[in-house]
């Protein structure tokens, strides 16, 4: 995506070899046009796939997939929550997942009413780098008798084996914009 793609030129900056930096425009301060112009490209990408609802993971997925949600029709977007809280009751799903960034294990965890057996479901994040949080929202999803028909990410680390993974799985996998790799801080990107 050209628009994505010149973000990261201006603004995004690698950090040592795996730390790809965009949250001047992406997740911490969020540029809104090119937010939902990344709502828009997911929504042509997965619109024949009819999805019901939007899925993703606390917390800097969520602007992100609301802007797809909005884009495919008004769709309920579900966040999975890192962390127990007292207002989540009820009948709870939830898996381990490894943070990369983080360089930690936690629980995500979704309320099985949120996703009503037999949704589509159509997961949306951020970044993919070796794919746990993904993974993670797959087994969610199959755990609530559902089903995932694709999965849209802003920026995959191609250099990471995330996207491979799923793309051998048959995933409809669609990166907004793929990251071959870091040299002196420049973010390098995959031609389009």
């Amino acid at each position: 995506m050209k628009e994505l793609r010149k973000a990261i030129e201006m603004y995004g900056r690698g950090l040592g070899q795996d730390i790809v930096k965009v949250d001047m425009f992406l997740n911490h301060r969020i540029d809104t046009e090119l937010l939902f112009q990344m709502g828009q490209a997911f929504a042509e990408e997965f619109r024949n796939d009819q999805p019901t609802l939007v899925l993703t993971v606390e917390a800097s997925g969520i602007a992100m997939a609301v802007a797809a949600a909005q884009a495919l029709g008004n769709l309920p977007v579900v966040f999975a929550k890192k962390s127990e809280n007292k207002v989540q009751t009820g009948d709870v799903v939830q898996v381990p997942v490894y943070s990369f960034t983080h360089k930690k294990e936690y629980n995500i965890r979704v309320q099985r009413s949120y996703i009503p057996e037999g949704s589509r479901v159509l997961i949306i994040d951020d970044f993919l780098a070796d794919g746990n949080a993904v993974k993670g929202m797959m087994q969610l999803t199959e755990q609530l008798c559902s089903q995932v028909v694709g999965v849209g990410i802003a920026v995959e680390k191609g250099f990471q084996p995330g996207g491979q993974q799923l793309r051998a799985q048959g995933i409809h996998l669609k990166s907004l914009a793929i990251v071959t790799g870091i040299e002196d801080s420049k973010i390098l990107l995959q031609d389009d």
